[in-house]
């Protein structure tokens, strides 16, 4: 009977973190869409992605963002067109440059996420202070797991591959 309650728990634990990031995507296409901004979901994640982790190979860029290299080339191009990224020589291998947020990038993408926040205010403008409680703790667990993940203290399938 508990390894039946146990699998049904799990089972429930994996459809609800599923909700959460179709529910979380959702959410990022309707704020985006309400900004009436054009530019592509790519540069953001690809200026995101610099900001959070710092200068990085194209190739790392590529991986981190889940796009082929070519994509990532294109997109790399457009940004230093904008001149929202800059290239870095590489202090292990002179040979390398990587690429990094430029001013320009760090100011749009902070203008991205206010404009962003702005857009969604009026779909949670009537939430109860309890209910703003919720959310923040719900960003604050998500950002903290993640975080763990990206540190390497937990791994992603970790536990379901050990049977737990």
């Amino acid at each position: 009977m508990t390894a039946i309650l146990h699998e049904h728990q799990k089972i429930e634990t994996e459809h609800l973190l599923a909700d959460l990031l179709v529910a979380a995507n959702r959410l990022t296409r309707v704020a985006a869409s309400a900004t009436g901004d054009s530019t592509s979901p790519a540069i953001w994640r690809t200026l995101s992605v610099l900001d959070n982790h710092g200068p990085m190979r194209l190739g790392e860029l590529a991986t981190e963002t889940r796009i082929s290299q070519p994509t990532a080339t294109k997109i790399v191009q457009n940004l230093n067109e904008l001149e929202w990224i800059k290239r870095i020589q590489d202090p292990h291998d002179a040979r390398v440059r990587t690429l990094a947020v430029a001013p320009k990038g760090a100011q749009a993408l902070k203008d991205w996420k206010q404009r962003l926040g702005h857009a969604l205010t009026p779909l949670f403008g009537d939430l109860s202070t309890a209910e703003w409680g919720h959310v923040k703790a719900t960003v604050d667990l998500i950002r903290q797991r993640v975080r763990m993940s990206e540190q390497g203290e937990t791994t992603i399938g970790d536990r379901s591959e050990r049977g737990e």
